[in-house]
């Protein structure tokens, strides 16, 4: 599912983290990094919202202050759990912590 970028922020805002583990991606269109990791988590079966920044500098203002200065893309949230990117991502899954805090919710 894909946000619309104006109304990301105060649907995180509302976002009650702590009692389900829901997956966020913030990408952006033409960042291969994205695809690579919505491909990771659609092989491991996770539903996702996505919120696309292309474009959108309040979104991506919104990102880079809920990702503590960052501001690339993707940014992959799990549940509360700031994973990062996508290196972050795979490298949780070759660890094999992904599939945990995949269920964890």
């Amino acid at each position: 599912m894909v946000i619309n970028a104006a109304d990301s922020a105060s649907a995180l805002q509302n976002q009650d983290f702590t009692t389900m583990s829901k997956v966020i991606i913030y990408t952006s269109g033409h960042c291969p990094y994205c695809h690579l990791a919505k491909e990771l988590l659609r092989t491991k079966g996770a539903a996702f919202d996505e919120i696309d920044v292309t474009g959108q500098p309040t979104a991506r203002e919104d990102l880079r202050v809920k990702a503590g200065g960052r501001s690339t893309v993707p940014q992959i949230w799990i549940g509360a759990t700031h994973v990062g990117g996508c290196d972050d991502l795979h490298s949780l899954d070759r660890s094999g912590k992904l599939d945990t805090l995949l269920k964890a919710g």
